[in-house]
């Protein structure tokens, strides 16, 4: 198992992605949604993560449009007003467009048993909302997605698996918010909504400082299994 950075060809131009292939070399897809912080060694991290686990994974630099290869962290004030800066201009309408092509561009890849889904946090989580609503991801896990509420009106577009992981304290998910994801969600039937309860945004991401690892593992194995069962095909 090696990553590699690669191109992506999208409608509005090329862009890079970080690739992770499992040691076999075949398995079914999973685009990895990118945080505000870029492609960097977290989301890597990730896809080789989900590399071990028999998946060929791809982070696609999702701010490309506004700043090229960002890859930057959560560890001083500096780089966080740069984040939120980004997350200010990006616009999810063109970035879903990114997201359409890179998974059109992993179902081509050698090895590629065809499926592909998408997994994404915070606003890959959004994204991975609206990439369940907008496009032919076979299967889709959002993990603490902000301002999903702003666009329950496209849930009846979903036609294939979604499951959202819901951080009970997150400081940009306010309570409301919450009710409001499950009172228009939970009626789906290709939507699945987990709770956990008292832990705060971002508790999934090792070495944050909200990182919960017991939350963290019970969401890890609920993605996992859900991975296995919508995308594998034993």
């Amino acid at each position: 198992m090696t990553g590699q950075d690669i191109r992506i060809t999208g409608p509005a131009g090329e862009f890079s992605a970080y690739l992770a292939k499992p040691a076999s070399g075949t398995g079914p897809g999973v685009v990895v949604l990118q945080e505000i912080f870029g492609v960097n060694h977290v989301m890597r991290e990730m896809c080789d993560r989900l590399a071990s686990q028999g998946f060929i994974a791809v982070c696609p630099d999702l701010f490309w449009r506004i700043e090229p290869g960002v890859d930057i962290t959560d560890k001083s004030q500096a780089e966080l007003d740069k984040a939120f800066d980004l997350m200010g201009k990006f616009n999810p309408d063109t970035g879903i467009e990114d997201v359409q092509a890179t998974l059109d561009h992993v179902r081509k890849l050698d090895g590629c048993t065809g499926k592909v889904g998408a997994i994404g946090f915070c606003l890959g989580g959004l994204m991975a909302y609206l990439t369940a609503a907008r496009t032919d991801s076979d299967a889709t896990v959002g993990y603490y997605g902000v301002n999903i509420p702003n666009f329950l009106d496209e849930a009846g577009k979903i036609s294939k698996p979604l499951m959202l992981h819901i951080a009970g304290r997150d400081e940009f998910v306010p309570p409301e918010s919450q009710a409001a994801m499950h009172t228009g969600l939970d009626p789906h039937r290709q939507v699945t909504l987990h709770d956990y309860p008292d832990d705060e945004h971002a508790f999934s991401r090792i070495e944050g400082k909200h990182y919960n690892p017991q939350s963290a593992h019970l969401a890890d194995s609920r993605t996992l299994e859900f991975f296995r069962k919508n995308l594998k095909s034993e």
